[in-house]
């Protein structure tokens, strides 16, 4: 038995919203932490070029993110050859095309703040830790994620917000099914082309308020973390 079913539309694109933006910020926070620690560290000359390519989805249109994100995931494309080859099967118009997708459009989103966060850690604070032996990854979870709170908590946010907010990328990614690719953006567009008003005004006005709480959550929580450390 399908247990979306009875349910009604908006609430099974508020659970694929919220599964998509949760699983995005818990991947990017895994993935981001080390990129971010490089990025911020690191005097390579491939820091300028890498770090704009981090960059690149905070200034191109979602759509052609997700054209060619489209064209990459498709059977006979690169993406797509790997993935069958490989057993995973089909990623287009899937909950998991949708994810990649969303990895790869919000990754700045959390990237850039722990990249500053990181950044502002004092390198004696570090080179301190290393006189008392403490490995590097002893290092990075008992000093610096600590003093990079903030960072971690704006950077949560910021992806989890992005996340909800997407619609080009994973339209053109996952198209519009039902309790699969279905988000509530989509779900807007949908009634707002149907002229169902109503209902479009009701959602819009409920991601308007959940945005604004999310931002005055992040705000507080970054003004108790600082006042906390300091």
């Amino acid at each position: 038995m399908d247990p979306a079913a009875g349910l009604p539309a908006w609430a099974i694109a508020a659970w694929v919203t919220l599964k998509l933006a949760g699983l995005t910020t818990l991947l990017l926070l895994l993935l981001g932490m080390p990129l971010a620690w490089w990025l911020a560290r690191t005097r390579s000359p491939w820091r300028v070029p890498i770090g704009a390519l981090v960059a690149l989805p905070m200034v191109l249109p979602p759509t052609v993110l997700g054209f060619y994100l489209l064209i990459g995931l498709a059977p006979d494309g690169p993406l797509g050859r790997l993935a069958f080859a490989t057993g995973i099967g089909n990623f287009a118009f899937t909950f998991e095309g949708i994810l990649f997708a969303s990895l790869l459009y919000s990754l700045p989103f959390v990237v850039h703040p722990l990249q500053a966060g990181f950044a502002a850690i004092p390198a004696s604070v570090l080179e301190a830790a290393a006189t008392l032996r403490a490995a590097p990854l002893d290092r990075f979870l008992s000093v610096v994620l600590p003093l990079s709170r903030p960072a971690l908590v704006t950077a949560s946010l910021l992806g989890f917000a992005h996340t909800v907010g997407e619609f080009g990328v994973v339209l053109m990614v996952g198209g519009n099914i039902e309790g699969e690719t279905r988000v509530l953006s989509v779900l807007l567009y949908d009634q707002v082309e149907a002229m169902v008003y109503d209902e479009a005004h009701a959602l819009a006005a409920g991601l308007l308020v959940f945005s604004f709480v999310l931002l005055l959550l992040m705000q507080w929580l970054g003004r108790r973390t600082a006042v906390a450390d300091g």
